[in-house]
């Protein structure tokens, strides 16, 4: 069981690891530019910004895969998934087109002039990407609903090679850091829709072909605005920090070096989310040999980022492959080590959200959620009110974030009452 276990997860896994090595080739990008750290600050904020929106749609894959089980079915989702990204751009066009979403950006992260109008570009330009993350998540989810993983990481693969052939042509052009990266990922989203679409209608087949059974409304509403509301929290954890870190003396440095360790970080943390997709294929029937998988995942994990963080291998990548210089190097050099917690604390937290996702249960996620922005929001006006709010706390509050959730993500999945005795053994 191990092998077919890696089999379904390695390519989920490298999926994960695919879609951030666009995250790193966009900071280089960036770092390639003469203000490093003000370009690498003001893409942190615009992001930060314009993924809180987006990431209502992180669960759609989850939200296809396991409601998505008749053609009925998978048409309700896809007619809920649209209508969510149209909902969704509404707010993020008033953030970029409106005289008072210019002046919730400015009070909020203490912005002004060209700062706030570089954001604001970044907003009006990524607006599409809404519509097209949600349709593009819906299709993936279906794959990997068909044991296509494989075929899922190869068009992610895709995406990312698009992504930085983009990147490469904005900076030989002469672009603007806003539009060489806003076009990129535009760009190599829509490629990475149309290529998903077409493998689905070639490719994919119904794990319960024949089915007529219909979902409702109000059943993929009560499925899904727990998860969104989940999304939603993790893409407000970056933004309530780095409101508080955008007050600091050093704030352009500072903020510039964590968002290089965090987005270092998710190379580990992201591989880990696709636990979930794990546990919901395999934690009925082998609850017991699930746990070993993912505990010797989580242990290499820890590993390997430990190998990178503590040795001098940090300073060759931050340096010679994404290209930090200076101050900021030292921020993330210590800001990654404190992050190698991350693989334990995140397997801990998506193992219990795979069991409440399993029980279709998910309104435990979204206390959890909630629960992690309360401890980044305090954690963060604690430090930084004693005036020691640094790369170290900065990365220990996201950690306590995080454990938090873990902690509230256990107590629900504990309470929540299993519909088989398998569900059972999971908790």
């Amino acid at each position: 069981m191990q092998r077919q276990y890696w089999k379904f997860y390695w390519p989920l896994a490298l999926t994960s690891l695919v879609q951030l090595i666009g995250t790193q080739a966009q900071n280089g990008v960036l770092a390639s530019y003469d203000e490093i750290g003000r370009e690498l600050a003001i893409f942190a904020l615009a992001s930060s910004v314009f993924f809180f929106f987006c990431a209502a749609l992180v669960f759609v894959p989850h939200m296809a895969n396991v409601l998505g089980r008749s053609a009925p079915a998978r048409g309700a989702c896809l007619r809920f998934t649209i209508l969510a990204s149209l909902a969704l751009t509404v707010p993020a066009a008033v953030l970029a087109f409106t005289n008072m979403g210019q002046t919730a950006l400015s009070q909020i992260f203490h912005i002004q002039d060209a700062e706030l109008a570089e954001v604001t570009r970044y907003l009006r330009l990524l607006l599409p990407l809404m519509l097209i993350n949600g349709l593009r998540n819906h299709y993936t989810g279906l794959l990997v609903q068909a044991h296509l993983t494989g075929t899922v990481t190869t068009l992610y693969a895709v995406n990312l090679g698009v992504n930085i052939v983009s990147l490469a042509g904005g900076l030989m052009l002469g672009w603007s850091a806003v539009v060489t990266v806003a076009i990129a990922i535009i760009f190599s989203a829509l490629v990475h829709l149309v290529a998903t679409f077409m493998v689905y209608v070639l490719r994919y087949r119904s794990p319960d072909d024949g089915l007529t059974t219909e979902l409702t409304w109000r059943e993929i509403l009560s499925f899904f605005w727990p998860v969104a509301t989940t999304s939603l929290m993790f893409a407000l954890s970056r933004p309530v920090l780095y409101a508080f870190v955008n007050r600091t003396a050093q704030a352009v440095v500072l903020l510039a070096g964590i968002r290089v360790a965090f987005d270092f970080a998710m190379l580990f943390h992201a591989p880990i989310n696709q636990f979930r997709h794990f546990l919901v294929t395999f934690g009925e029937s082998d609850p017991a040999g699930s746990r070993r998988f993912m505990g010797r995942i989580m242990l290499a994990l820890t590993g390997i980022m430990g190998a990178i963080a503590f040795t001098p291998l940090s300073t060759f990548v931050l340096r010679n492959l994404l290209q930090v210089r200076g101050q900021a190097l030292e921020i993330a050099g210590g800001a990654m080590m404190v992050l190698c917690g991350t693989p334990l604390i995140i397997t801990i937290r998506n193992y219990f959200h795979g069991v409440l996702l399993t029980r279709r249960r998910t309104h435990g996620m979204a206390i959890g959620g909630i629960a992690r922005v309360l401890t980044i929001y305090v954690s963060s006006w604690a430090f930084f009110e004693a005036g020691l709010l640094n790369r170290l706390t900065a990365a220990g509050v996201l950690l306590a974030g995080f454990g938090s959730e873990a902690i509230i993500s256990a107590i629900f999945a504990r309470l929540s009452k299993p519909t088989s005795p398998s569900q059972a053994e999971l908790a």
